[in-house]
Protein backbone atom coordinates (compact mmCIF):
# COMPACT_ATOMS: atom_id res chain seq x y z
CA UNK A 1 0.00 0.00 0.00
CA UNK A 2 1.61 3.46 -0.90
CA UNK A 3 0.49 5.66 1.81
CA UNK A 4 0.60 9.67 0.85
CA UNK A 5 0.21 12.23 3.82
CA UNK A 6 -0.21 15.91 3.48
CA UNK A 7 -0.95 18.75 5.47
CA UNK A 8 -2.39 22.17 5.78
CA UNK A 9 -1.65 24.90 8.22
CA UNK A 10 0.12 22.72 10.10
CA UNK A 11 3.50 20.51 9.98
CA UNK A 12 3.97 16.73 9.86
CA UNK A 13 5.72 15.48 12.66
CA UNK A 14 7.58 12.02 12.57
CA UNK A 15 5.79 11.20 15.22
CA UNK A 16 2.20 11.52 13.39
CA UNK A 17 3.68 9.85 10.33
CA UNK A 18 4.48 6.94 12.48
CA UNK A 19 1.27 6.89 14.05
CA UNK A 20 -0.72 6.99 10.89
CA UNK A 21 1.65 4.03 9.41
CA UNK A 22 1.01 2.23 12.48
CA UNK A 23 -2.85 2.05 11.78
CA UNK A 24 -2.70 1.52 8.61
CA UNK A 25 -0.74 -1.38 8.83
CA UNK A 26 -3.34 -3.40 9.97
CA UNK A 27 -5.81 -2.30 6.58
CA UNK A 28 -2.95 -3.54 4.34
CA UNK A 29 -4.06 -6.78 4.69
CA UNK A 30 -7.49 -5.92 3.02
CA UNK A 31 -5.75 -3.96 0.28
CA UNK A 32 -3.60 -4.70 -2.81
CA UNK A 33 -0.10 -3.46 -2.57
CA UNK A 34 -0.17 -0.96 -5.14
CA UNK A 35 -3.70 0.87 -3.41
CA UNK A 36 -2.91 4.43 -2.38
CA UNK A 37 -3.91 5.67 0.40
CA UNK A 38 -3.67 9.64 0.65
CA UNK A 39 -4.31 11.16 4.17
CA UNK A 40 -4.63 15.40 4.28
CA UNK A 41 -4.58 17.27 7.58
CA UNK A 42 -5.69 20.42 7.95
CA UNK A 43 -6.10 23.41 11.05
CA UNK A 44 -9.41 24.99 11.15
CA UNK A 45 -10.20 28.37 12.63
CA UNK A 46 -11.48 27.15 15.48
CA UNK A 47 -8.26 24.89 16.38
CA UNK A 48 -10.34 21.70 15.57
CA UNK A 49 -7.74 19.26 13.42
CA UNK A 50 -9.75 17.62 10.36
CA UNK A 51 -8.00 14.43 8.54
CA UNK A 52 -9.60 13.14 5.45
CA UNK A 53 -8.62 9.83 4.04
CA UNK A 54 -9.56 8.58 0.61
CA UNK A 55 -8.83 5.56 -1.07
CA UNK A 56 -8.89 4.87 -4.56
CA UNK A 57 -10.34 0.69 -5.23
CA UNK A 58 -10.80 0.98 -9.07
CA UNK A 59 -14.24 0.14 -10.74
CA UNK A 60 -15.13 3.44 -10.03
CA UNK A 61 -15.13 3.22 -6.40
CA UNK A 62 -13.42 5.79 -4.00
CA UNK A 63 -13.38 5.16 0.18
CA UNK A 64 -13.60 8.31 1.84
CA UNK A 65 -14.11 9.10 5.83
CA UNK A 66 -13.24 12.39 7.57
CA UNK A 67 -13.18 13.40 11.25
CA UNK A 68 -12.55 16.57 13.30
CA UNK A 69 -11.34 16.66 16.38
CA UNK A 70 -9.34 19.60 18.61
CA UNK A 71 -7.04 16.29 19.46
CA UNK A 72 -5.14 15.48 15.89
CA UNK A 73 -4.26 12.22 17.50
CA UNK A 74 -7.88 11.68 18.13
CA UNK A 75 -8.78 12.76 14.91
CA UNK A 76 -6.63 10.17 13.20
CA UNK A 77 -8.00 7.44 14.99
CA UNK A 78 -11.62 8.16 14.19
CA UNK A 79 -10.95 8.81 10.66
CA UNK A 80 -8.51 5.33 10.54
CA UNK A 81 -11.46 3.91 12.06
CA UNK A 82 -14.10 4.47 9.43
CA UNK A 83 -11.58 3.56 6.84
CA UNK A 84 -10.80 -0.03 7.77
CA UNK A 85 -14.75 -0.40 8.47
CA UNK A 86 -15.63 0.85 4.93
CA UNK A 87 -12.62 -1.39 3.38
CA UNK A 88 -13.93 -4.07 4.85
CA UNK A 89 -17.48 -3.38 4.20
CA UNK A 90 -16.39 -2.97 0.46
CA UNK A 91 -14.12 -6.17 0.64
CA UNK A 92 -17.19 -8.44 2.16
CA UNK A 93 -19.57 -7.22 -0.47
CA UNK A 94 -16.76 -8.19 -3.18
CA UNK A 95 -16.25 -11.51 -1.50
CA UNK A 96 -20.10 -12.17 -1.92
CA UNK A 97 -20.75 -11.04 -5.05
CA UNK A 98 -17.72 -13.30 -6.74
CA UNK A 99 -18.73 -16.18 -4.55
CA UNK A 100 -19.26 -19.66 -7.05
CA UNK A 101 -22.46 -20.36 -4.99
CA UNK A 102 -23.67 -16.86 -5.48
CA UNK A 103 -25.33 -17.11 -8.37
CA UNK A 104 -26.77 -20.43 -7.39
CA UNK A 105 -30.90 -20.22 -6.23
CA UNK A 106 -30.91 -20.23 -2.44
CA UNK A 107 -34.17 -21.63 -0.67
CA UNK A 108 -36.78 -18.85 0.49
CA UNK A 109 -36.17 -20.09 3.80
CA UNK A 110 -33.07 -18.88 4.18
CA UNK A 111 -31.81 -15.00 5.01
CA UNK A 112 -28.71 -13.63 4.62
CA UNK A 113 -27.47 -12.75 8.25
CA UNK A 114 -26.39 -8.67 8.02
CA UNK A 115 -23.20 -7.73 8.69
CA UNK A 116 -23.58 -4.23 10.27
CA UNK A 117 -26.72 -1.83 10.30
CA UNK A 118 -28.38 -2.04 6.80
CA UNK A 119 -29.42 1.18 5.77
CA UNK A 120 -33.15 1.05 4.85
CA UNK A 121 -35.06 3.65 2.29
CA UNK A 122 -38.30 4.83 4.53
CA UNK A 123 -39.58 7.58 2.78
CA UNK A 124 -40.03 8.36 -0.89
CA UNK A 125 -40.70 11.60 -2.43
CA UNK A 126 -41.29 12.86 -5.95
CA UNK A 127 -40.53 16.31 -7.19
CA UNK A 128 -40.44 18.60 -9.87
CA UNK A 129 -36.85 19.26 -11.71
CA UNK A 130 -36.67 22.35 -13.79
CA UNK A 131 -34.15 23.89 -15.40
CA UNK A 132 -32.09 26.85 -13.44
CA UNK A 133 -28.97 28.58 -12.72
CA UNK A 134 -26.63 27.66 -9.99
CA UNK A 135 -27.74 30.94 -8.45
CA UNK A 136 -31.71 30.48 -8.82
CA UNK A 137 -30.85 27.06 -7.08
CA UNK A 138 -29.29 28.19 -4.28
CA UNK A 139 -32.16 30.58 -3.59
CA UNK A 140 -34.53 27.61 -3.87
CA UNK A 141 -33.07 25.91 -1.47
CA UNK A 142 -32.70 28.44 0.97
CA UNK A 143 -36.41 29.10 0.40
CA UNK A 144 -37.29 25.66 1.67
CA UNK A 145 -34.70 25.38 4.22
CA UNK A 146 -33.26 22.23 2.95
CA UNK A 147 -29.44 21.20 2.82
CA UNK A 148 -29.36 20.07 -0.42
CA UNK A 149 -31.78 20.93 -3.83
CA UNK A 150 -31.30 18.59 -6.84
CA UNK A 151 -32.01 20.44 -10.29
CA UNK A 152 -31.36 20.50 -14.09
CA UNK A 153 -28.40 23.23 -14.19
CA UNK A 154 -29.42 25.25 -17.45
CA UNK A 155 -25.60 25.75 -18.37
CA UNK A 156 -25.19 22.01 -18.78
CA UNK A 157 -28.65 20.39 -19.18
CA UNK A 158 -27.44 18.09 -16.70
CA UNK A 159 -28.75 17.31 -13.47
CA UNK A 160 -26.56 18.55 -10.18
CA UNK A 161 -27.43 18.83 -6.56
CA UNK A 162 -26.45 21.83 -4.57
CA UNK A 163 -25.94 20.97 -0.68
CA UNK A 164 -24.82 22.97 2.49
CA UNK A 165 -21.15 22.24 3.52
CA UNK A 166 -20.64 21.65 7.22
CA UNK A 167 -18.43 24.76 7.27
CA UNK A 168 -21.28 27.25 6.05
CA UNK A 169 -20.54 26.97 2.46
CA UNK A 170 -22.03 25.42 -0.40
CA UNK A 171 -20.90 22.48 -2.60
CA UNK A 172 -21.71 21.52 -6.08
CA UNK A 173 -22.42 17.77 -7.08
CA UNK A 174 -21.95 17.45 -11.14
CA UNK A 175 -21.74 13.93 -13.14
CA UNK A 176 -19.16 13.63 -15.71
CA UNK A 177 -19.98 12.28 -19.16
Amino acid sequence: MKLTINARNMSVTPGITQRIEKKTNTMSRYLLSETEMQVRMRKEKNDDRVVEITVPMGNNVTLRSEATDPNLFVAIDQALTKMERQIRKHRTKLSKRLREDAFAEQPEYLEEEPEEEQLKVVRRKTFPVRPMSVEDATIEMELLGHSFFAFVNIDTDRTNVLYLRKDGNLGLLEPEA
